[in-house]
């Protein structure tokens, strides 16, 4: 019988097989993944309550379609959305920190199965213990800089971890895209495949880190990811604060600090 979760949240497909390998695919309305308030909620209390269920063994995480997370559902915003009213960013600012920490969480072996672009949170990927990407996948963080926004929700902490300062600092000011195949050479990504062979490959792996023991799979994952989860808690609180400053400042701009320096 499956758990209640797995039908709980409408942006998350969830199936397990006997093998305990949980197969969780990113949706909107049952089409590629786009991304809204909404979604982000659903995912902070969906990786919590999969990172509480043991009958899990290994879990994929990928997208639906041709993209994993390219752009954005404008029908989910409300008036509590409007990031440049500081009270309504106390949400984002505790959910922001949550979804990476209920991510590094989940005690079994992570593996992404990234089907095409990650244009949008594309950190998600980043926390997993194995990367598997179609050749048709391109990532960059489109929205920060776009919106004007601080990049500072884990995308600070996660990029210039696996791509090194100097080339993470760069992805992030540029709005960098880096296709499959560089990703590849970079070390941000395991294995390309066709598209057509990325699931089958993934389903493969998960089998394989299947049939380890129980504990050695739990606490391999333990193990490995204590150096993410201690980034993570150190420094996302306060990247959400400087991106939660600058949502405000496009509300209220006040001086132009390219016209004059508003420290004096």
């Amino acid at each position: 019988m499956e758990p209640a979760y797995f039908t709980r949240y409408e942006q998350l497909h969830m199936q397990r097989d006997a093998l305990g390998i949980l197969e969780v695919r990113l949706h909107t309305r049952g089409g590629p993944c786009l991304f809204g308030p909404r979604t982000h909620e659903h995912m902070v209390d969906a990786f919590y309550d999969i990172s509480r269920d043991a009958d899990t063994r290994v879990m994929i995480l990928t997208g639906t379609g041709e993209s994993w997370i390219a752009a954005f559902d404008e029908t989910q915003a409300t008036e509590k959305d409007d990031f440049t009213v500081p009270k309504n960013w106390d949400r984002v600012y505790w959910e922001g920190k949550k979804v990476l920490q209920n991510l590094l969480d989940i005690d079994v072996p992570v593996i992404a199965a990234v089907n095409g672009p990650a244009l949008v949170h594309s950190e998600y990927i980043l926390t997993c213990d194995a990367v598997l990407a179609a050749d048709t996948a391109v990532f960059q963080d489109l929205p920060h800089l776009a919106f004007g926004l601080v990049p500072g929700d884990g995308v600070h902490v996660l990029w210039p971890h696996v791509l090194g300062p100097v080339r993470g600092r760069y992805f992030l000011a540029t709005q960098q895209k880096i296709g499959a195949e560089e990703a590849l050479r970079l070390g941000v990504v395991n294995e390309v495949l066709a598209p057509e062979a990325l699931m089958p490959r993934a389903r493969a792996l998960a089998t394989q880190l299947a049939a380890l023991p129980t504990l050695t799979l739990r606490y391999m994952r333990v193990a490995t990811s204590q150096r993410l989860k201690e980034m993570v808690v150190r420094e996302v609180g306060h990247g959400l604060a400087l991106q939660g400053l600058s949502g405000a400042a496009l509300g209220n701009p006040g001086p132009d600090p390219r016209a004059e320096d508003v420290r004096k």
